[in-house]
């Protein structure tokens, strides 16, 4: 466990956001009709009994990371705290980088961490492409509206047109189109009758907004593309700043809670729900629903993570993968959820790391020796101990009788005296770790050395007796005598006082093993600053492959199980490699942290 005085929890803002609506009964009128859909939809259910309504919301083109991590614990905790519900929502609108193998370790990640979507008879798990016919829908309306128009400038001339921070932008030329021209314009976009890239839907605001966003975004293209969901049905395609809000508020989110870059999107986000939710007048005066219910869902923004020592940038994590410079998106170095769970890192160190740094507005970095001491206390309480010689030399005890097995008990977590003790045999020839021999001592070292005395935990109190040595001048073995009356747990173990006390693992009984020793992918604590090239900072230690031996308990060890290795810190039966008999292990964390400045 960690020495480090305990970090105490973080604050939560948006907590307080939630317990103030609820105090106001800001949404005690909410119907839910069992599933998303727009204002007649919904109309016709009941009043919600979720309180309130939050969502996770990647979008499936790649692998979940430790940042994700953060908003599922935000999301999913506060609809369970709170006696909400929190949907899964794949934001899949852009078929080109998307992908089922997404979708399936996005579900993964999030179980693995102790959330689900099913709530009693609702199947809360939902895709953007889903919504595709009502988004349509909200363009046509818009368009109707007067709010809409296609634009066929290209790409360049709009980020021409578009202004600066200190320049108003230029009006399109199109944007006067009539409604009947921008109607039949945008249904030829999706009935195919134009090429990629040669006309595209804008919203219709204000080309002087102070803020650039508001400036007619684009909300609309043209795309052929194959959709994972959809297939060849859609060759148009919605902007996720245009698709976000609709559902949302298609699924009657209350609380939308998104990273600090979307913080200058929620005037837009806000303008579209506002007008989607207006109540259009038939042509007898008779008032119709607007396309989406109220309460209209409402934008929160925190602060993203800011992790030392990673990159969570998707662009780089990708090219980390397909460059080959990790085994994988699973790879133990690696930052995402798959990778940590297979370094051995467990949900609850991740609950109590997202508790600890708090949610907050104001961009900071979190070290990442705050995540491993998370990990290293969450384990410290639930892995059980066992014995492993990492780098091992023979230790023989001369007048130790040839064949002879005898028992020592050693207990499973010495916190927890009620799970018990393991036997661990000893013999005449033990596998030692070779920093436990010295041939000349230093100062203060107290482990095996010509003529002392050190105990083998769990066992006798030893003399160092001598030791041979290779060609090359290594020493190869060590040789000891052992006293008979000093065996832990009888009367005679305190009867000679010594310093020293080493693990150790029969020679005969050892299950020879490969233990992958992994540590920071980067050695750098902000990989790619001031425009390093970041593949430049790699740690090429990150990971080492040693053969070492280990009690033979281990060898039945089932993918990931997790132990603590007495002195070497915390290990996991590898996910991926392991089999029935033969595990490797990964190492999780150190016992203390290594990188200490």
């Amino acid at each position: 466990m960690s020495e480090k005085t305990p970090i105490p929890l973080g604050s939560n803002f948006i907590r307080a956001i939630v317990e103030k609506d609820l105090a106001e009964q800001k949404f005690n009128l909410k119907k839910w009709a069992g599933s998303p859909g727009d204002a007649l939809h919904q109309a016709a259910g009941h009043i919600d009994s979720a309180k309130i309504r939050t969502r996770f919301p990647p979008e499936p083109n790649g692998y979940l990371h430790i940042g994700h991590a953060k908003s599922i614990f935000l999301n999913f905790g506060l609809a369970r705290d709170y006696g909400g519900i929190c949907h899964l929502r794949f934001d899949d609108t852009n078929p080109e980088k998307e992908s089922q193998e997404y979708v399936d370790s996005i579900s993964d990640a999030v179980q693995w961490l102790g959330f689900g979507w099913q709530n009693g008879n609702e199947n809360n798990l939902y895709f953007a492409s889903d919504y595709f016919d009502e988004m349509y829908r909200a363009a046509v309306g818009l368009i109707e509206a007067g709010l809409a128009y296609v634009d066929a400038q290209s790409a360049d001339e709009m980020r021409i047109n578009r202004g600066t921070l200190t320049e108003a932008g230029k009006d399109s030329p199109f944007r006067n189109r009539s409604i009947a021209e921008n109607l039949n314009l945008f249904n030829e976009m999706r009935d195919g009758k134009h090429a990629d890239g040669s006309l595209i839907l804008r919203a219709k605001i204000d080309m002087a907004s102070p803020n650039i966003n508001m400036r007619d975004p684009a909300i609309y293209r043209i795309r052929r593309a194959h959709h994972h969901n959809t297939g060849d049905k859609w060759c148009i395609y919605p902007m996720y700043t245009f698709a976000h809000p609709i559902e949302d508020a298609l699924e009657m989110i209350t609380h939308s809670i998104c990273t600090l870059e979307f913080e200058d999107q929620r005037p837009f986000y806000d303008w579209l729900l506002d007008n989607l939710a207006k109540a259009p007048t038939e042509a007898n005066g008779e008032s119709k629903l607007g396309l989406i219910a109220t309460p209209v869902p409402h934008q929160y923004e925190f602060s993203r993570l800011n992790l030392t020592y990673v990159v969570l940038s998707k662009r780089k994590l990708i090219d980390l993968v397909e460059q080959k410079y990790v085994s994988g998106w699973d790879d133990p170095r690696l930052p995402t959820l798959a990778g940590a769970r297979r370094r051995g890192y467990v949900a609850e160190g991740f609950k109590l790391f997202t508790d600890r740094i708090g949610v907050s507005k104001a961009d900071s970095w979190i070290d990442y020796s705050t995540l491993e001491d998370c990990m290293r206390e969450v384990l410290n309480e639930s892995a059980g101990r066992r014995i492993a010689v990492l780098d091992p030399i023979k230790l023989v005890i001369e007048n130790y009788e040839a064949g002879k097995v005898e028992d020592c008990f050693a207990p499973n977590h010495p916190q927890q005296p009620e799970l018990g003790k393991r036997i661990v045999p000893l013999t005449k020839e033990l596998w030692i770790e070779r920093e436990d021999f010295m041939e000349v001592p230093s100062k203060g070292f107290f482990r095996l050395m010509q003529g002392g005395l050190v105990r083998l935990r769990y066992g006798y109190v030893v003399k160092c007796t001598g030791f041979e040595k290779d060609a090359a001048g290594n020493v190869t073995m060590v040789t000891c005598e052992y006293l008979p009356d000093t065996k832990s747990g009888t009367a005679g173990a305190d009867a000679i006082k010594v310093k020293g006390n080493i693990h150790w693992v029969s020679a005969a009984h050892a299950y020879e093993c490969e233990v992958r020793l992994y540590d920071r992918l980067f050695s750098a604590a902000h990989p790619g600053e001031a425009g390093t090239d970041y593949l430049t900072q790699l740690n090429q230690n990150s990971i080492t492959k040693i053969t070492a031996q280990l009690e033979p308990s281990l060898k039945n060890a089932k993918p990931e199980d997790r132990f603590q290795f007495e002195r070497h810190g915390y290990f996991v039966a590898d996910k991926k490699d392991s089999v029935a008999g033969k595990p490797l292990f990964n190492r999780t964390v150190t016992l203390r942290d290594a990188w200490q400045k």
